[in-house]
């Protein structure tokens, strides 16, 4: 009886084992990004790009890497259905890395075309978002970048660099989940380059702001630094600063920030202190000013500390002004020190929030003055020292 039920045993591990659901790779088409927008009529648009395996090749020997697939509807259900009709494969999410909203789109409301990506399984939350400035998420899709095969490649590295807004899926969810803090994206832009080979430059162009799932505004680059400063994701920056009297004008390269937030909260009214503290080296000396010197590089610090200190002012003044939103996390800090406070505040913390008055202070550490005091081409009587 024992060997007879071994056997049978034996035969229904045989039939039962194996990935009876795998997808062979011969069968899966591989989407390395996305792209959302919005036509004329109020219809979605999504695109996706989807990469060839084994390049085929086009007249004259050029391989593309890649080809782009589009379709419309009224939700993102309908649209992935008409889009996998188009693909002889089944479409695969998973490998991809970026997706790109058209700032029509972006301006009229994202909440809808990314709820699909929070109940796909399938999906990776660690996508990059981004905003297209002033055109169509298909159309970086569709254009090629002369350093890489494949564009979205190009993103990845730039977005890696660490001087602008990087935000995935899961960042932006977060956000808008969140008590006291709103969600925002980083801004690409496209620049024509080659118009016969549709090569076009990228460039990185600041941070879309959101309010209620709609953009809002976006803020340009040295608004950016400020705004990843006090949220505290800025890897590194370049600042610049005119010395005063007209004396010429020093650059520096910072690669350690930080920042200290305080809040004081007495009713109605509340008070943030802002400290922000970084250190780096004097990258270039257009100016007279021997900056081996202790006094002089105490005024390249000081000149640099008020340059820093106006940009992040200016972002602050436009986000928790004119766009009255609060991208910056302010209420988070409240919401952490003072929680008893945040109950009554939080149902009109935005509309709180233009009179919330905030304190900036900015100390900088340049802890290397480079290989000359000033100016090479100075003769020896023209350089203060």
């Amino acid at each position: 009886m024992k060997p007879f039920l071994h056997i049978v045993l034996l035969v229904v591990v045989l039939i039962t084992s194996g990935c009876w659901d795998r997808k062979e790779i011969n069968d899966l088409a591989f989407i390395s990004g996305a792209a959302g927008d919005l036509t004329a009529s109020g219809e979605f648009i999504i695109s996706f790009q989807i990469a060839i395996p084994s390049a085929s090749k086009k007249g004259g020997g050029q391989r593309e890497k890649f080809f782009v697939i589009s379709a419309s509807g009224k939700n993102a259900t309908e649209i992935l259905q008409k889009l996998q009709k188009k693909s002889s494969r089944m479409l695969f999410t998973a490998h991809r890395s970026v997706i790109f909203i058209g700032e029509r789109l972006a301006k009229h409301g994202v909440k809808d075309i990314l709820d699909i990506f929070s109940h796909d399984p399938k999906n990776r939350l660690r996508t990059y978002i981004m905003v297209v400035k002033g055109g169509e998420g298909r159309e970086i899709l569709q254009s090629h970048y002369p350093f890489e095969q494949v564009p979205i490649e190009a993103i990845k590295e730039m977005e890696g660099m660490g001087s602008e807004t990087a935000v995935t899926l899961r960042d932006f969810f977060i956000s808008s989940s969140s008590e006291g803090i709103g969600p925002v994206m980083g801004v690409i832009a496209k620049e024509e380059y080659q118009k016969e080979s549709n090569a076009n430059k990228l460039k990185l162009s600041g941070t879309a702001i959101f309010k209620d799932f709609k953009q809002v505004g976006i803020l340009d680059a040295q608004e950016t630094e400020g705004l990843l400063w006090i949220r505290s994701k800025l890897k590194f920056c370049r600042i610049t600063a005119e010395l005063p009297e007209g004396k010429g004008n020093v650059g520096a390269l910072l690669s350690h920030a930080k920042r200290k937030i305080t809040s004081e909260v007495n009713g109605d009214k509340v008070k943030l202190r802002i400290e922000l503290q970084g250190r780096g080296s004097l990258i270039e000396n257009n100016s007279a000013l021997d900056v081996r010197k202790r006094e002089n590089i105490q005024l390249v610090q000081k000149v640099l500390e008020n340059a820093v200190k106006q940009f992040v002012e200016d972002a602050v003044t436009k986000i928790k002004g004119q766009y009255q939103t609060d991208s910056l996390g302010f209420g988070q800090i409240v919401h952490r020190n003072h929680p008893r406070d945040w109950k009554v505040l939080k149902p009109h913390w935005e509309s709180k929030l233009p009179g919330v008055e905030v304190a900036i202070d900015v100390k900088l550490t340049i802890s290397e003055s480079g290989m000359a005091g000033a100016q090479l081409l100075l003769k020896e009587d023209e350089i203060i020292r």
